[in-house]
């Protein structure tokens, strides 16, 4: 689905998810045939013509203003990172080029680097597609310490932390409030479809995630955004007991490029304590951070 469908297809999903007494609209008793707002009062809150609101749902009309965009966003109650996807959305892609191939994404010195400097701190390298490129010896006990330490460093075996969500039980019992970790993670890969609307690989992940997931189908129709940058969870680890991580993720300053994601604890508590063990749980199968002159081997 290009910017323009998938347009269309938030600002409808987000219209169904108002009711008209959430927006001080009179409704006088009588029935509805679908929830939600109609184009028309939407229209009439964001001061445009219902018309012109109706191409644009439809994805007839590609050069709405930033006014014009602004007043929309106004009239469905966006937070800030959702309006920011509403303009990713409607701006207008560029004219005679062809979608490029997607890049093998590939774990850098500077992340591998860090990688090491974080040693001690549950970290992982997370390309935009959600694939783990490295994570050293916390980061996976903390999150996938049941796979191979070393799956990483393969390219056809990279694990991929949204299926892992989704699809794998034990990260799905990992989370005390799994519903929480699920919505953030669909909230992310709803603002990253919105900025490579043309990748393959991004599309075919969110593909075998709705086929295969019905919570997953569930939660993408309804077009929710989610910048989650820092997060704080309940997690019940299999080795270390229960504990609660603040999981950060750094982004490059431009956005592009894998990030880097690390779980911290207050100083001082259990939980930091708990992860201070995970040093000590299980042994690594191979080294997960990329040997020197081997990145090309990465994709």
């Amino acid at each position: 689905m290009d910017k323009h469908g998938q347009l269309a297809a938030f600002l409808k999903a987000r219209r169904g998810l108002l009711r008209p007494e959430d927006v001080g609209l009179q409704t006088y008793g009588e029935r509805r045939r679908v929830p939600g707002l109609r184009r028309e009062e939407l229209a009439m809150l964001a001061g445009i013509s219902a018309p012109y609101y109706t191409r644009l749902e439809q994805g007839q009309s590609r050069n709405a203003s930033r006014e014009v965009l602004d007043a929309i966003a106004t009239a469905l109650c966006l937070d800030e990172s959702e309006r920011a996807h509403l303009y990713e959305l409607a701006r207008a892609p560029k004219r005679g080029k062809a979608a490029p191939r997607p890049r093998p994404e590939r774990v850098t010195p500077a992340h591998g680097a860090l990688l090491a400097a974080l040693e001690g701190t549950p970290a992982i390298v997370m390309g935009r597609r959600s694939d783990v490129l490295a994570w050293n010896t916390q980061g996976h006990a903390l999150f996938a310490g049941h796979l191979d330490r070393g799956s990483p460093a393969e390219p056809g075996c990279r694990p991929n932390m949204a299926k892992l969500v989704f699809l794998d039980a034990h990260t799905r019992d990992l989370y005390t409030d799994w519903p929480a970790k699920a919505k953030a993670v669909v909230g992310n890969l709803r603002l990253t479809a919105g900025r490579y609307p043309e990748d393959p690989l991004l599309a075919g992940l969110v593909g075998e995630l709705i086929i295969r997931s019905p919570e997953f189908a569930t939660m993408w129709a309804d077009h929710r955004i989610l910048a989650c940058d820092a997060a704080d969870y309940e997690i019940h680890h299999p080795a270390v007991g229960n504990l609660t991580v603040t999981q950060q993720t750094l982004q490059s300053p431009r956005g592009s490029g894998p990030a880097v994601v690390i779980a911290t604890a207050a100083q001082g508590s259990p939980s930091a304590t708990a992860l201070a063990l995970l040093a000590h749980v299980g042994g690594p199968s191979e080294a997960a951070l990329p040997r020197k002159g081997a990145e090309s081997r990465h994709s």
